[in-house]
Formats: C-alpha cells, sequence, structure tokens
C-alpha cells in the first residue's frame, strides 16, 4: 500500500481545526452567519405557510400525471429558493457602503444554494427516487467542493490513496469514479431497455412470447455491457481477476443454481411458446388464473381473486401445467343436474339446452350447448348440461353459476322438479 506514507491525520485535524477556530471567532463571520441562520428560518417558515396551498393547487390541477408529479418535487425546491432570495437581498445590504460587511460567506452559501437547486430540477426527468436523490447529492458534491476550491486538491489526495499489485495500481480516485460510472451505465442501461422494451411491446408484428423475449434480451445484454464499460472504465484489468473470478464464479454457480434454472427456464418457456402472458392456466396445487407477466425467475400468476403468484419458472418445465389457453382457447364447462322421474327426459334436454344458449352472452352459439341423460339415479334422472366459452380469463365459476340460475328458472316455469334425497325412518316397539 502506498499513499499513506507522508499522511499524518493528527496534523490534518490541527490544521483544520486551527484555521476553523481562527476564522468562525472573527466577527465578520459571525455576522454572516448570523444573516444565514435567519434567512434558514424565514426560508423554512415561508416553506411551511404555502405548502398546503401550493399542494392542492398541483392536486386540483388538470396537469398530467407525470407533470404532476414532477411538480411535487419541485415544490420541495420552495424552501431552498426562499432562502436564496433572502440571503440575496440580506448580502445586498449587508454588502452595501452603509455597512461594508465582507459577504465572502455569503456568496458562497447562495452559490451552493444555487448549485442545489439547478441540479434538483435536472434530475427530475429521473423515475426513481432513490437514483434521483443519490445523483442529486454526488453532483451536488462535486459542485460544492469547486465552489470551495478544493476539488483539485481532494483528487489529487484520493489519487495518493491507493494500493499496489504487481504492475496495476488501484486507488480510491479509479474505485470512487468507476462506482460513479457504473452507477450510471447501469441506470442508463435500465432506462434504454425500459424504453425498448415499451416499443417491442407494441410491436403488433411479432408473438407476446416474441416480445417478452427480445425485450429480456435487450436488457439482459444492456446490463452486461453496462457492467464491463463501467469496470474498465476506472482502470480495472479484468483480466488479473481472471482465476479468483472462476474460483468466484464456481461458487456463486453451486449457490444461485435455482436461481440460474429459473432463468433458462424462462427463456425456453418463451422459445417454445408454451405459456404467453395472458394464458389461462391451472397447476397441480390446483392455482387457477392467467399469465399476467414473466420475469427472469418467476411468473406472475394472477388470480380471480386478484392475488398474485409468483410462481419459479421451473415449475412450468418440470410440473404438469394445465393450459386452457394454448392453441385453442375454446373450453367446454358442464353442469351436473337431476329431475324427477315424474318428468319429461326429452323436453328436460331440450330446455336445459336453451337456458344454457340463453344464460350469457359469452356462452358460444357454435359449438351449441348439448344436453345428456347419463343414469338412473336412486332419487332422480341424472343429466350433464355442457357449453363452450372462449374467454376463460373472464371466469369460469361465473358462467356455471349463471347457466345453474337459467337452468333453474327454466324448470320451475315448465313444473319440473329437481328431488332430493329423503329417508324414511321406522320406529318398532318391542312388547
Amino acid at each position: 500500500m502506498d499513499g499513506f506514507d507522508n499522511f499524518d491525520p493528527a496534523a490534518l485535524w490541527q490544521t483544520v481545526t486551527t484555521w476553523c477556530m481562527s476564522y468562525i471567532t472573527q466577527a465578520n463571520t459571525l455576522y454572516q452567519g448570523v444573516i444565514i441562520v435567519v434567512s434558514f428560518i424565514l426560508g423554512l417558515i415561508i416553506y411551511r405557510s404555502v405548502k398546503s396551498t401550493v399542494k392542492k393547487s398541483i392536486d386540483n390541477s388538470s396537469l398530467p400525471y407525470r407533470v404532476k408529479k414532477i411538480a411535487r418535487n419541485l415544490q420541495k425546491l420552495i424552501f431552498p429558493l426562499a432562502t436564496l432570495i433572502i440571503i440575496f437581498l440580506a448580502a445586498g445590504i449587508a454588502g452595501s457602503e452603509i455597512i461594508g460587511i465582507n459577504i465572502a460567506l455569503i456568496s458562497v452559501m447562495m452559490k451552493l444554494l444555487l448549485a442545489w437547486i439547478v441540479i434538483r430540477i435536472i434530475v427530475q426527468f429521473m423515475d426513481n427516487e432513490a437514483v434521483r436523490n443519490v445523483f442529486a447529492l454526488t453532483i451536488w458534491a462535486l459542485a460544492a467542493l469547486s465552489i470551495f476550491g478544493m476539488l483539485e486538491q481532494t483528487t489529487t489526495t484520493l489519487d495518493a490513496i491507493g494500493y499496489t499489485i504487481g504492475d496495476f495500481r488501484l486507488s480510491a480516485l479509479a474505485v470512487i469514479k468507476g462506482l460513479f460510472s457504473l452507477f450510471i451505465l447501469l441506470y442508463l442501461a435500465t432506462f434504454i431497455s425500459s424504453v425498448a422494451e415499451r416499443k417491442v411491446l407494441k410491436t403488433s408484428g411479432l408473438t407476446r412470447s416474441s416480445q417478452v423475449l427480445i425485450a429480456k434480451v435487450v436488457r439482459v445484454t444492456l446490463i452486461v455491457f453496462a457492467l464491463l464499460i463501467g469496470i474498465t472504465s476506472s482502470g480495472i484489468d479484468l483480466s488479473l481477476f481472471a482465476v479468483f473470478g472462476g474460483a468466484i464464479g464456481l461458487g456463486i454457480g453451486f449457490g444461485l443454481q435455482k436461481v440460474i434454472s429459473n432463468l433458462f427456464s424462462g427463456i425456453l418457456l418463451l422459445v417454445d411458446r408454451s405459456i404467453e402472458p395472458g394464458d389461462v392456466i391451472e397447476l397441480e396445487n390446483g392455482t387457477f388464473g392467467w399469465v399476467n407477466s414473466m420475469a427472469a425467475r418467476y411468473t406472475e400468476i394472477v388470480t380471480r381473486d386478484n392475488k398474485s403468484f409468483l410462481i419459479p419458472n421451473e415449475e412450468f418445465i418440470t410440473q404438469r401445467v394445465v393450459n386452457w389457453s394454448h392453441g385453442n382457447s375454446l373450453i367446454r364447462l358442464e353442469v351436473k343436474f337431476g329431475v324427477h322421474y315424474d318428468s319429461n327426459p326429452h323436453e328436460v334436454k331440450e330446455l336445459a339446452q336453451k337456458a344454457a344458449a340463453g344464460a350469457h352472452d359469452r356462452i358460444c352459439s357454435d359449438p351449441q350447448p348439448v344436453c345428456h341423460l347419463t343414469e338412473f339415479g336412486d332419487s332422480s334422472m341424472n343429466f350433464k348440461l355442457r357449453f363452450w366459452i372462449t374467454d376463460a380469463e373472464k371466469g369460469v365459476t361465473n358462467m356455471r353459476g349463471a347457466v345453474m340460475l337459467s337452468l333453474w328458472d327454466a324448470l320451475k316455469e315448465n313444473n319440473i322438479d329437481i328431488p332430493y334425497p329423503h329417508r324414511e325412518v321406522y320406529i318398532h316397539n318391542k312388547a
């Protein structure tokens, strides 16, 4: 390790504290400090007094959602903006010939506030709040160092702190630059892949599975390139970590074998098109719903009660899955019922078919509903009424219920009884 031979933390701390005490105790510095503190207090009071009014005005406006979101973020800048205006007015008075205060510290504070306001406005195009805050703080820190005239000295100090491994030297400055570059590149890769994904999903000439597959390949490719460019841009030679990376890769391979398995299972599902977004599927455990989205590790199944099941992609490869929408989306449903033996089975069959056909507009007219007498039971003649639908994602139970209600009405109107089992109990008295 080099860079620390001439570095004395105690001496540096002593120099900093001595400078601070000698500068802060000056009367001119105290005056400027009071002006800055009072300006911040007044700015905070103004912000709190107008915050609710501005928020209501934004919420009640007819602006688009995206513009409203940006406006809500920018309303937080009322505090630094009001403070900047007050400091600017106070600096004009304090620096006049009548008072004659040196406003160097106040000028620095105004530059810092102005830089913060401008940076926060520029980064509003970022949707992710955490990323937006990191970018803003990082850029503002660099601007602050430049305003104080310490940027070059800071970079020199960070570059002097580092490790030497053979012919390769890794400094703190290179690490910071690499992390920042990697952060920016990963965000740009994610942003570009999201835009490309939206464009691909709107392409009408591709199937749904092809759209998802292309979108995922683009995302993975951009992220991998961002990682490689970010690491190499910091001056790190990847060949130095070939052996070490191989050992780590082997360990990660064993530890993340399920993740890799789910990743390739998802790609295989998209390639063979056995499951696509929008399909209605049923798993072995009874989970029934439609495929809402297919991610790299899992597939989201949304049930009729709006529960989202995140099923690992591997399960769709290794287990039996019923895809109600694969190929032909025509689905046959069945309702079982029984009638009294006094009824005419020919009439019952005709009534049941008409009742199913008119039960709901989702029921197909081709093929037509059919009804069959299946059994002469103990208490009733048993029938099976079968009908077809093509939109199982809109519900299956509701169609069965609609058909049974229509069948009930038809049987009641024609005085056809639905029997129920009954038992006769005889009690014998023994003498």
